[in-house]
């Protein structure tokens, strides 16, 4: 993450409604399922007033392709071009929503946080907006057009294939799969080539990032609960998921608990599990 930035990965309610009201503050929304029941009709359906929406699939990740797996990053232009198209432009700050534990807005979030764009994600979501009183809208926004300048991804932001590899047995690495246990476990696969998990990571699933509520366990915990498993400050870490989206929860959870510089393997387990001549681990 860009050591630049001065706003938290995470913020709650009260800095979001301070932070919205002013002209360089941006919000964006995110509506994303992997089962595809999620789209810009269920943003229509309520959203924040004066949001505009962010579509995952098409915006946030470039199409599919072989040896990049289901979400790829998408290229500089395309995606300075969607923020453009959306409103946001150079030196305004985002604030991002999605209507569930953050999982899906966390993947905007950390994308402009990777580009050392000010952008935090609402703690707890849209329930969080209407929990405080907050009204919604079901207006089809038509954001005036901004200039977005494209920036290339930091090679310290993201990881190869090839590096995750080596840190799964380095020492002072860590590799991070952010999936569910059964997943993690090999117990079922539902996108996957092959079930299973890259040889020595980490299980760490970012539903366990949030409380009941679905808002974030305080620093501190976070903390506990990444050092359970040997997840360091000093490390260098890398965070994988099915496809690159979920991993991104786990990588605002771990900024949000002082654990800086970790990196996204975007191709995640689609990519891995679809190359051959990678190995694949399972059980615990």
């Amino acid at each position: 993450m860009a050591p630049s930035l001065t706003l938290p990965p995470v913020i709650d309610i009260d800095r979001f409604r301070a932070l919205r009201e002013r002209p360089d503050v941006r919000v964006a929304e995110v509506r994303w399922a992997l089962d595809g029941s999620k789209d810009r009709s269920t943003y229509l359906a309520g959203h924040v007033p004066g949001s505009v929406y962010i579509d995952l699939d098409t915006e946030l990740a470039a199409p599919a392709r072989q040896g990049a797996g289901r979400h790829p990053l998408p290229e500089p232009d395309d995606f300075a071009a969607a923020l453009s198209r959306a409103g946001i432009g150079d030196g305004d700050t985002v604030l991002v929503l999605d209507d569930t534990d953050g999982s899906q807005g966390s993947r905007l979030v950390w994308m402009l946080r990777a580009l050392d764009v000010e952008a935090a994600l609402l703690d707890g979501g849209l329930a969080t907006w209407t929990d405080d009183g907050g009204d919604l809208s079901a207006e089809d926004p038509q954001p005036a057009p901004a200039t977005f300048t494209p920036r290339r991804w930091a090679s310290d932001a993201i990881a190869t294939a090839d590096e995750v590899a080596v840190a799964g047995s380095a020492e002072g690495a860590s590799v991070v799969d952010a999936r569910a246990a059964d997943r993690f476990r090999g117990e079922w696969e539902p996108k996957g080539a092959r079930p299973g998990h890259v040889p020595g990571a980490v299980n760490v699933p970012f539903a366990g990032n949030v409380d009941e509520n679905g808002r974030f366990l305080s620093p501190s915990a976070l903390r506990e609960r990444y050092a359970a498993v040997g997840v360091e400050e000093s490390e260098d870490v890398i965070v994988y998921c099915g496809s690159g989206v979920t991993a991104t929860h786990d990588l605002l959870a771990l900024e949000r608990a002082g654990i800086t510089g970790a990196r996204l393997f975007p191709g995640s387990w689609s990519q891995w599990s679809a190359d051959e001549h990678r190995e694949v681990a399972t059980g615990d």
